[in-house]
Protein backbone atom coordinates (compact mmCIF):
# COMPACT_ATOMS: atom_id res chain seq x y z
CA UNK A 1 0.00 0.00 0.00
CA UNK A 2 2.53 2.22 0.93
CA UNK A 3 4.36 1.73 -2.22
CA UNK A 4 1.52 2.32 -4.58
CA UNK A 5 1.15 5.68 -2.42
CA UNK A 6 4.75 6.26 -3.21
CA UNK A 7 4.40 5.97 -6.78
CA UNK A 8 1.40 7.53 -6.97
CA UNK A 9 3.16 11.07 -5.70
CA UNK A 10 6.10 10.63 -8.21
CA UNK A 11 3.54 10.30 -11.27
CA UNK A 12 1.29 13.14 -9.56
CA UNK A 13 4.65 15.31 -9.53
CA UNK A 14 6.30 14.16 -12.45
CA UNK A 15 2.55 15.47 -14.08
CA UNK A 16 2.44 18.69 -12.27
CA UNK A 17 6.36 19.24 -13.29
CA UNK A 18 5.29 18.92 -16.55
CA UNK A 19 2.95 21.55 -16.61
CA UNK A 20 4.64 24.23 -13.85
CA UNK A 21 8.02 23.68 -15.27
CA UNK A 22 7.57 25.42 -18.68
CA UNK A 23 5.01 28.10 -16.82
CA UNK A 24 7.62 29.17 -14.55
CA UNK A 25 10.32 29.22 -17.42
CA UNK A 26 8.17 31.73 -19.00
CA UNK A 27 7.51 33.47 -15.80
CA UNK A 28 11.36 34.25 -15.25
CA UNK A 29 11.96 34.97 -18.82
CA UNK A 30 9.54 37.68 -18.41
CA UNK A 31 11.08 39.15 -15.76
CA UNK A 32 14.28 39.50 -17.73
CA UNK A 33 13.98 42.78 -19.80
CA UNK A 34 16.19 44.37 -18.07
CA UNK A 35 19.79 43.08 -17.74
CA UNK A 36 20.53 44.43 -14.07
CA UNK A 37 17.65 42.05 -12.65
CA UNK A 38 14.79 40.93 -12.86
CA UNK A 39 11.46 43.77 -13.20
CA UNK A 40 7.87 43.66 -14.38
CA UNK A 41 8.45 46.02 -16.56
CA UNK A 42 7.27 43.56 -19.18
CA UNK A 43 4.24 43.36 -17.34
CA UNK A 44 3.75 47.00 -16.88
CA UNK A 45 4.37 47.75 -21.04
CA UNK A 46 1.49 45.12 -21.29
CA UNK A 47 -1.09 46.45 -19.06
CA UNK A 48 -0.61 49.98 -20.04
CA UNK A 49 -0.44 49.35 -23.75
CA UNK A 50 -3.90 50.99 -25.58
CA UNK A 51 -4.16 47.75 -27.35
CA UNK A 52 -4.51 45.57 -24.89
CA UNK A 53 -6.81 47.41 -22.94
CA UNK A 54 -8.82 47.46 -26.08
CA UNK A 55 -8.49 43.50 -27.01
CA UNK A 56 -8.70 42.34 -24.28
CA UNK A 57 -11.70 44.79 -23.32
CA UNK A 58 -13.32 43.57 -26.94
CA UNK A 59 -12.83 39.90 -25.81
CA UNK A 60 -14.80 40.39 -22.83
CA UNK A 61 -17.30 41.78 -24.23
CA UNK A 62 -17.70 38.86 -27.06
CA UNK A 63 -17.46 36.77 -24.35
CA UNK A 64 -20.41 37.51 -22.23
CA UNK A 65 -22.40 38.18 -25.43
CA UNK A 66 -21.44 34.70 -26.62
CA UNK A 67 -22.21 33.36 -22.98
CA UNK A 68 -25.89 35.16 -23.06
CA UNK A 69 -26.67 33.99 -26.55
CA UNK A 70 -25.10 30.11 -25.62
CA UNK A 71 -27.34 29.65 -22.53
CA UNK A 72 -30.91 30.95 -24.90
CA UNK A 73 -29.90 28.49 -27.10
CA UNK A 74 -28.71 25.59 -24.46
CA UNK A 75 -30.95 25.84 -21.48
CA UNK A 76 -34.36 25.91 -23.59
CA UNK A 77 -33.17 23.00 -25.59
CA UNK A 78 -31.79 20.65 -22.94
CA UNK A 79 -34.52 20.91 -21.22
CA UNK A 80 -37.01 19.73 -23.42
CA UNK A 81 -34.72 17.55 -25.06
CA UNK A 82 -35.24 16.26 -21.27
CA UNK A 83 -38.61 16.82 -20.52
CA UNK A 84 -40.21 15.89 -23.59
CA UNK A 85 -37.82 14.06 -25.97
CA UNK A 86 -35.46 12.26 -24.26
CA UNK A 87 -35.40 10.11 -27.99
CA UNK A 88 -33.45 12.71 -29.84
CA UNK A 89 -30.48 12.96 -27.07
CA UNK A 90 -28.01 11.15 -29.67
CA UNK A 91 -29.24 13.22 -31.81
CA UNK A 92 -28.59 16.46 -30.30
CA UNK A 93 -25.40 15.07 -28.26
CA UNK A 94 -23.82 14.35 -32.01
CA UNK A 95 -24.52 18.06 -33.15
CA UNK A 96 -23.17 19.75 -30.23
CA UNK A 97 -20.43 17.73 -30.63
CA UNK A 98 -19.37 18.60 -34.35
CA UNK A 99 -17.45 21.58 -33.42
CA UNK A 100 -14.86 19.81 -31.84
CA UNK A 101 -14.88 18.13 -35.18
CA UNK A 102 -15.04 20.45 -37.68
CA UNK A 103 -11.66 22.52 -37.48
CA UNK A 104 -11.90 26.34 -36.75
CA UNK A 105 -10.34 26.97 -40.31
CA UNK A 106 -12.88 25.48 -42.15
CA UNK A 107 -15.95 27.01 -39.97
CA UNK A 108 -14.73 30.76 -40.62
CA UNK A 109 -13.51 29.68 -44.42
CA UNK A 110 -17.35 28.82 -44.78
CA UNK A 111 -18.97 32.15 -42.76
CA UNK A 112 -16.79 34.00 -44.62
CA UNK A 113 -17.97 32.24 -48.13
CA UNK A 114 -21.88 32.27 -46.98
CA UNK A 115 -22.04 35.72 -45.02
CA UNK A 116 -19.61 38.08 -47.46
CA UNK A 117 -20.75 41.11 -49.02
CA UNK A 118 -22.22 39.65 -52.21
CA UNK A 119 -24.25 37.20 -49.97
CA UNK A 120 -28.29 37.06 -49.31
CA UNK A 121 -27.28 37.97 -45.74
CA UNK A 122 -24.13 40.34 -46.33
CA UNK A 123 -23.10 40.22 -42.23
CA UNK A 124 -19.51 40.64 -43.22
CA UNK A 125 -19.70 44.47 -44.96
CA UNK A 126 -20.08 46.06 -41.29
CA UNK A 127 -18.38 45.78 -38.27
CA UNK A 128 -21.69 45.37 -36.55
CA UNK A 129 -22.52 41.91 -38.94
CA UNK A 130 -18.95 40.93 -38.30
CA UNK A 131 -19.09 41.21 -34.59
CA UNK A 132 -22.58 39.38 -34.43
CA UNK A 133 -20.95 37.03 -36.52
CA UNK A 134 -17.62 36.57 -34.49
CA UNK A 135 -20.31 36.00 -31.46
CA UNK A 136 -21.95 33.06 -33.15
CA UNK A 137 -18.62 31.64 -34.12
CA UNK A 138 -17.79 31.69 -30.69
CA UNK A 139 -21.24 30.41 -29.21
CA UNK A 140 -20.74 27.28 -31.92
CA UNK A 141 -17.02 26.61 -30.42
CA UNK A 142 -18.33 26.59 -27.05
CA UNK A 143 -21.37 24.33 -27.62
CA UNK A 144 -20.04 21.27 -26.15
CA UNK A 145 -18.90 22.59 -23.60
CA UNK A 146 -22.21 24.40 -22.61
CA UNK A 147 -24.61 21.89 -23.74
CA UNK A 148 -22.83 19.43 -21.37
CA UNK A 149 -22.28 21.77 -18.50
CA UNK A 150 -26.16 22.65 -18.80
CA UNK A 151 -27.35 18.84 -19.45
CA UNK A 152 -25.34 17.57 -16.61
CA UNK A 153 -26.46 20.43 -13.94
CA UNK A 154 -30.54 19.47 -15.40
CA UNK A 155 -29.03 15.71 -14.27
CA UNK A 156 -29.02 16.42 -10.65
CA UNK A 157 -32.82 17.73 -10.43
CA UNK A 158 -35.86 16.41 -11.02
CA UNK A 159 -37.35 18.41 -14.23
CA UNK A 160 -40.00 16.11 -14.23
CA UNK A 161 -41.50 17.08 -10.84
CA UNK A 162 -40.62 20.65 -10.69
CA UNK A 163 -42.20 21.35 -13.93
CA UNK A 164 -45.32 20.22 -13.35
CA UNK A 165 -45.62 22.03 -9.52
CA UNK A 166 -45.16 24.80 -11.53
CA UNK A 167 -48.03 24.17 -14.05
CA UNK A 168 -49.94 23.65 -11.34
CA UNK A 169 -49.39 26.68 -10.05
CA UNK A 170 -50.27 28.59 -13.50
CA UNK A 171 -46.52 29.33 -14.74
CA UNK A 172 -46.05 29.27 -18.44
CA UNK A 173 -42.81 27.52 -20.26
CA UNK A 174 -40.78 30.83 -19.89
CA UNK A 175 -41.55 30.91 -16.44
CA UNK A 176 -40.79 27.37 -15.50
CA UNK A 177 -37.54 28.05 -17.25
CA UNK A 178 -35.97 31.25 -15.72
CA UNK A 179 -37.75 31.12 -12.31
CA UNK A 180 -37.53 27.47 -11.57
CA UNK A 181 -34.67 26.07 -13.45
CA UNK A 182 -32.46 27.66 -14.36
CA UNK A 183 -31.75 29.08 -9.98
CA UNK A 184 -31.61 25.29 -9.96
CA UNK A 185 -28.79 24.55 -12.31
CA UNK A 186 -26.97 28.04 -12.00
CA UNK A 187 -23.80 25.95 -10.65
CA UNK A 188 -23.76 24.40 -13.68
CA UNK A 189 -24.35 27.39 -16.31
CA UNK A 190 -21.69 29.10 -14.42
CA UNK A 191 -19.38 26.49 -15.21
CA UNK A 192 -20.41 26.55 -18.95
CA UNK A 193 -19.94 29.90 -18.74
CA UNK A 194 -16.17 29.67 -17.57
CA UNK A 195 -15.31 27.71 -19.67
CA UNK A 196 -16.62 29.99 -22.90
CA UNK A 197 -14.83 32.39 -21.61
CA UNK A 198 -11.28 30.72 -21.62
CA UNK A 199 -12.11 29.55 -25.63
CA UNK A 200 -13.00 33.33 -26.57
CA UNK A 201 -9.72 34.64 -24.53
CA UNK A 202 -7.76 32.02 -26.41
CA UNK A 203 -9.04 32.20 -29.55
CA UNK A 204 -6.97 33.34 -32.56
CA UNK A 205 -8.09 31.94 -36.15
CA UNK A 206 -11.87 32.31 -36.22
CA UNK A 207 -11.05 36.07 -35.01
CA UNK A 208 -7.64 36.97 -37.44
CA UNK A 209 -9.79 35.84 -40.59
CA UNK A 210 -13.04 38.08 -39.32
CA UNK A 211 -9.86 41.07 -39.11
CA UNK A 212 -11.50 41.26 -35.47
CA UNK A 213 -8.92 42.33 -32.80
CA UNK A 214 -9.15 39.80 -29.91
CA UNK A 215 -6.61 38.85 -27.10
CA UNK A 216 -5.72 36.16 -29.28
CA UNK A 217 -4.42 37.97 -32.06
CA UNK A 218 -2.92 40.64 -30.26
CA UNK A 219 -0.75 38.25 -28.70
CA UNK A 220 0.56 36.94 -31.84
CA UNK A 221 1.12 40.68 -33.26
CA UNK A 222 3.17 41.05 -30.24
CA UNK A 223 4.55 37.76 -30.39
CA UNK A 224 6.03 38.66 -33.90
CA UNK A 225 7.36 42.01 -32.35
CA UNK A 226 8.75 41.73 -29.34
CA UNK A 227 10.59 38.88 -26.51
CA UNK A 228 9.65 39.47 -23.11
CA UNK A 229 5.93 40.85 -23.62
CA UNK A 230 4.83 37.93 -25.33
CA UNK A 231 5.88 35.69 -22.35
CA UNK A 232 4.04 38.18 -19.85
CA UNK A 233 0.77 37.80 -21.84
CA UNK A 234 1.26 33.91 -21.69
CA UNK A 235 1.47 33.74 -18.39
CA UNK A 236 -1.51 36.20 -17.84
CA UNK A 237 -3.46 34.25 -20.27
CA UNK A 238 -2.66 31.11 -18.38
CA UNK A 239 -3.52 32.41 -15.31
CA UNK A 240 -7.00 33.92 -16.52
CA UNK A 241 -7.52 30.24 -17.97
CA UNK A 242 -6.37 28.28 -14.20
CA UNK A 243 -8.61 31.07 -12.75
CA UNK A 244 -12.07 30.09 -14.96
CA UNK A 245 -11.00 26.47 -14.05
CA UNK A 246 -10.31 27.16 -10.73
CA UNK A 247 -13.55 28.98 -9.94
CA UNK A 248 -15.29 25.70 -12.31
CA UNK A 249 -14.04 23.57 -9.07
CA UNK A 250 -15.11 26.21 -7.06
CA UNK A 251 -18.53 25.88 -8.00
CA UNK A 252 -18.85 22.16 -7.76
CA UNK A 253 -18.26 22.06 -4.55
CA UNK A 254 -22.07 23.88 -4.16
CA UNK A 255 -23.51 21.17 -7.09
CA UNK A 256 -26.04 18.98 -5.79
CA UNK A 257 -24.06 15.62 -5.25
CA UNK A 258 -26.82 12.96 -6.19
CA UNK A 259 -28.14 12.89 -9.56
CA UNK A 260 -31.87 11.45 -10.54
CA UNK A 261 -31.62 8.52 -12.75
CA UNK A 262 -33.33 8.26 -16.11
Amino acid sequence: MKSGKLWSWIIFALGAAYFLVPLLATFEFSLRIRREGYTFDAYTSVFSDGRFQASFSYSLIVGVCAIVVGLLIVVPAAYYVRLRAPHLRPIIEFVTLLPLIIPAIILVFGYIRMYNTSSPLPLLGTNLGTDILLTLAYVALALPYMYRAVDTGLRTIDVQTLTEAANILGANQATIILRVIFPNIIVAVLSGAFLTLAIVIGEFTIASLLNRQVFGVYMQNIGANRAFEPAALAVISFVITWGAMGMIQLLARFAPKTARRD
